[in-house]
């Protein structure tokens, strides 16, 4: 009961263009939900994660169901706002009194605007205190990188809306990029793919379902089939069509590659002394997208360089911010707060 009425202190959250995640130091992970938010014309907020995500392209006019997150940046501030609210309300206990200290991750190419609008929405959803940190130092954070150690670990965070890529040395950044190119771009080629070879319309979640359910990053000799159900747009009439693995690879391989060509930069942008320990730890690979099936072999294939996926790849960054949070003082020179 005294827990529910004062709350808990702290709170990170791992807010991502697909995904919401929020950890608790002493709990873990309490909240995995979809980043979207079904709104109605009157501006009211309706639904928000789970309950909204069911709604997306199953509503009526006066509903929208979208998600306020673009490319890892706030796209609609109101509606983020109330997003945040919701799940801080979640973390902490509906009847809270206390105003807990919120880090929230950022990619790492975001600019400084970007940032003070994440901060501003954390503390008018009701925390005490709020701070960022750039989500390659999470992710390795969460991966069990000894991020502190003399030596550079390159951490390629892949998630909804954007791709980060950073080698790290000393707890800081020494070279990172970012891109606009991740699971949500792969899902987009996945529909338009579908709607040139099979003259079929496939909505998002269906073209997330096919990456997930038979997607590969390179070509398999046995290759996964499945289902698609979608609207004909020649008779507009619903329609089935099978479609297998090595389509899907021969549909992603753009994305693919400029996954890859982010990398590359970073390595462009490296000392060679980091170059040279990078080569001896290997790439890591955390986020959602980075479990697409053989996405680490073909990274390997493509830069030479050994690669492999972290454990718990999708909780990584959120596990991050509880590590982060629990030692402030260490993050003071890549925290920005207010």
């Amino acid at each position: 009961m005294l827990e529910e009425l004062f709350g808990v202190s702290k709170v990170g959250i791992d807010l991502g263009t697909t995904s919401v995640l929020v950890y608790v130091p002493g709990k873990g992970v309490v909240t995995y939900e979809p980043s979207v938010v079904a709104v109605s014309d009157d501006q009211q907020i309706l639904a928000v994660g789970d309950e909204a995500k069911r709604m997306i392209g199953r509503t009526p006019e006066h509903i929208r169901a979208y998600r306020p997150m673009k490319d890892g940046v706030i796209a609609d501030y109101r509606v983020t706002e109330a997003m945040l609210r919701y799940f801080l309300r979640q973390a902490c206990g509906r009847f809270s009194l206390r105003r807990p200290d919120v880090l929230v991750s950022v990619p790492s190419g975001v600019s400084s605007t970007e940032k003070r609008a994440v901060i501003e929405a954390a503390l008018n959803a009701g925390a005490k205190n709020a701070y960022v940190l750039k989500e390659p130092i999470l992710a390795a954070l969460g991966a069990g990188l000894p991020i502190y150690e003399p030596c550079g670990h390159l951490i390629v965070d892949i998630g909804g809306g954007t791709t980060d890529a950073a080698v790290i040395s000393l707890g800081s950044i020494v070279a990172a990029t970012s891109v606009r190119c991740a699971g949500n771009k792969i899902d987009a080629t996945i529909v338009d793919y579908v709607k040139k070879t099979y003259n079929l319309a496939i909505g998002e979640k269906t073209a997330e379902d096919i990456k997930i359910g038979i997607g590969s990053a390179l070509p398999v000799e046995e290759e996964l089939s499945m289902e698609v159900k979608g609207r004909d747009l020649m008779s507009g009439l619903p329609r089935t069509i099978e479609l297998k693995t090595n389509e899907v690879v021969r549909a992603t391989q753009k994305e693919l590659r400029e996954i890859v060509g982010a990398i590359k930069t970073v390595f462009q942008d490296t000392p060679p002394e980091l170059a040279a320990d990078i080569i001896d730890y290997g790439i890591i690979l955390t986020g959602g997208s980075s479990q697409l099936r053989n996405l680490a072999e073909f990274v390997k294939r493509r830069t030479g360089v050994k690669t492999k996926v972290a454990e718990q790849a999708q909780f990584c960054v959120v596990k991050g911010t509880g590590i982060a949070l629990q030692h402030l003082d260490m993050y003071k020179q890549a925290l920005i707060r207010k």
